[in-house]
């Protein structure tokens, strides 16, 4: 694990907001240097978020740091953007708010504050599950199992430890408490102050997730089609799922309303598709009725129009609001998807990362070592029977118009809520195997859903009805032995390799980054305006507040095109274009690093620079083929020549740092 010292009585000071003065005492030097050092660990967009954390705090009043927001002229050169519209920022703002407002500025760093508050999310996000499982099988200790399992499959189930401020971190306990307030909903015979006050929470645990998180709207949309086939089959009913439709579009709105009329929340799948399926339903009002084949043509027919209707709806209000802030996803998944090869710099940019990826086989190989992934197999089989039994049965019964009410009289039963976790697990369990970084959203869902199963009495008793073996007694010793035995297990095997987690500690060591940031401090000006990677960028607005020409927060068109504009630093491109396409974003200095010139880490095709290059037309470096229509380039690789300090890059740019790692070039004036 990967932590940060805490050092007492270490205060975060602003340099001169003119030119920073050359003869600082070595007192302040030493505090800044060891600031930039704590700071650099929350490296990419984590950095970009936390920065308006800092921000807040060191704003002379709350309402000046909230104006700043508001008004932000920092984030992009040349750009005034509504940051709190833009970006799901408001967990910094509330926690900047807490702090300022909390007596504990003497015994508590910011940072740490940050921290712990993401880390005790943590905590209730495992009691999430924990509450989760409880609820489908009726005992504590698939709970505990559920909780043994998240932590020691933390590496597939968390990315807390090493990335603190992303934003899922944030969202995703909020997703876990929507899930077990949604799975005690839907419960049948609940008092009607109950059902009111879980309404309750899940409008609220919908609202804080869809708050915190950009993608909320993704994850929902799919929480949203488990509902319409779970409808649909008849496996709860319908009036809830009503319900839940009304809160997902209610919260998304409010959220809406809270970053000022976002256009991507109001041009969202979800939102049409739930509209779509309300207005489906209202023109199909005798879906569920008829024979086997007679509702089979039916559910067909309603999930064409849905299909139909969504797109319509969803075009509809993107060409009103002229909406382009998330065309790079779908870009990026009608590639993925196999829909033809695209040379789009931006879907590349998200297809040739490891993490869009597909799941890696060694992530199961994990999660076998804990038995997690056998118990979740053996569980998940035994409810996909039982679930494709009851709606070939309510399917089936065509005078049957309240099917959850008979349910009690088939030989198969399946709950409401076990229909539910049922079909959750398995759409994001696709999504988990399509796009590595979601798996987040099914290994720890995959824990509660294991745990359950071994502990529930409906699974053992239909396994041992099966196998003709049944015993209410051996129901008894198997919901409570195996899960007893798996926790013994796990205690032996990973208890004494946690403890000795715990006890190392390790610092962030990046001397490199730590000597730019040092020298960017005291060497550029307050207002200078600075050029280069997204990730490294999102750094120096953290660690030195200068302004930056673009960032890692990639949800936005105009963002995205100035983007590709400035990595022609990495292309093959002459020193005049790449001089005039900076200048035309304010750029003072640009930072280049070696890591990308001359990239390793991916191969041909899906290094940075070959993305460029295709996306300008140029054939690749190196060995290997290129598409007949890619000509060569006219320029050599401009990160490459620049450093030969050939006139005419000289005449466009200084070199005025240089370290191992990173090369900083002046932007001369245009005459």
């Amino acid at each position: 694990m990967m932590y940060i010292r805490q050092r007492k009585e270490v205060k975060t000071t602003e340099v001169s907001e003119d030119f920073p003065a050359q003869k600082e005492n070595v007192k302040l030097e030493n505090k800044l240097s060891s600031e930039v050092e704590r700071e650099i660990s929350f490296r990419t967009e984590c950095g970009l978020y936390y920065s308006y954390y800092k921000q807040m705090l060191q704003a002379p009043t709350l309402m000046q740091g909230f104006r700043g927001l508001i008004y932000d002229n920092k984030t992009e050169s040349m750009r005034t953007i509504n940051l709190l519209q833009r970006m799901n920022i408001y967990q910094e703002v509330f926690l900047s708010i807490l702090y300022r407002v909390l007596p504990i500025q003497k015994y508590l760093e910011p940072v740490y504050f940050y921290i712990y508050t993401l880390f005790g999310l943590q905590a209730i996000y495992v009691t999430a599950l924990y509450i989760t499982s409880w609820l489908l099988s009726g005992t504590w200790l698939s709970g505990m199992l559920a909780a043994f399992w998240y932590v020691t499959n933390r590496i597939d189930t968390t990315r807390v430890e090493f990335t603190i401020p992303l934003r899922e971190n944030w969202a995703l306990p909020f997703f876990a408490i929507q899930i077990a307030a949604i799975t005690y909903f839907l419960r049948p015979n609940l008092h009607s102050l109950s059902e009111r006050l879980t309404l309750l929470a899940i409008f609220i645990s919908t609202f804080l997730f869809s708050l915190t998180w950009q993608f909320n709207q993704f994850m929902m949309l799919m929480q949203a089609v488990v509902l319409f086939i779970l409808d649909s089959l008849d496996m709860l009913p319908a009036v809830k799922a009503t319900w839940l439709y009304g809160i997902q579009i209610t919260g998304l709105l409010l959220v809406c309303v809270l970053q000022f009329f976002n256009s991507m929340i109001l041009g969202s799948l979800l939102i049409s598709f739930n509209l779509s399926v309300l207005i489906a339903r209202k023109l199909q009002k005798n879906l569920k009725t008829g024979s086997f084949f007679n509702r089979i043509g039916k559910l067909l027919l309603h999930l064409f129009v849905v299909f139909c209707l969504t797109l319509l709806l969803n075009c509809i209000i993107k060409k009103i609001l002229n909406l382009k802030s998330d065309e790079h996803i779908f870009k990026f998944l009608k590639a993925k998807f196999g829909f033809g090869a695209t040379r789009d710099f931006d879907a590349n940019l998200y297809l040739c990362e490891e993490a869009f990826g597909l799941l890696p086989f060694n992530t199961f190989e994990r999660l076998s070592d804990t038995l997690l992934f056998y118990a979740y197999i053996f569980v998940l089989s035994i409810t996909v029977i039982a679930a494709l039994v009851v709606a070939f049965q309510n399917l089936s019964d065509a005078a049957n118009q309240q099917s959850l009410g008979k349910m009690g009289k088939c030989t198969v039963d399946l709950k409401p809520e076990t229909a539910y976790n049922l079909i959750h697990t398995i759409l994001f369990g696709f999504l988990a195997l399509s796009t590595m970084r979601m798996k987040y959203l099914w290994t720890s869902h995959m824990c509660v859903f294991a745990s359950f199963g071994l502990c529930s009495p409906e699974i053992w008793e239909l396994l041992l009805k099966l196998v003709h073996l049944y015993n209410p007694k051996r129901i008894c010793i198997m919901r409570y032995s195996v899960p007893i035995l798996i926790l013994l297990y796990l205690c032996y095997k990973f208890w004494p390799g946690m403890m000795d987690e715990l006890s190392e500690l390790r610092e962030f060591y990046d001397p490199d980054t730590v000597e730019l940031m040092n020298w960017i401090n005291s060497h550029t000006p307050r207002k200078a305006v600075f050029a280069g990677s997204m990730q490294l960028l999102a750094g120096v607005k953290l660690c030195t507040g200068r302004t930056l020409t673009n960032h890692p927060h990639y949800e936005d068109n105009s963002l995205r095109e100035r983007t590709k504009a400035v990595y022609q630093i990495y292309a093959k491109r002459s020193p005049e274009d790449v001089h005039a396409l900076l200048r035309s974003f304010g750029t003072d200095y640009i930072i280049l690093e070696d890591s990308i010139c001359y990239e390793r880490r991916h191969h041909r095709g899906c290094r940075l620079r070959d993305l460029l290059d295709v996306a300008n037309g140029h054939m690749m470096d190196g060995p290997g083929e290129n598409d007949p229509d890619l000509k060569p380039a006219d320029h050599p690789r401009f990160c490459e020549e620049i450093k030969r300090n050939l006139p005419p890059y000289v005449a466009h740019f200084t070199r005025v740092f240089q370290n191992k790692a990173f090369h900083v070039y002046k932007l001369t004036r245009s005459k």
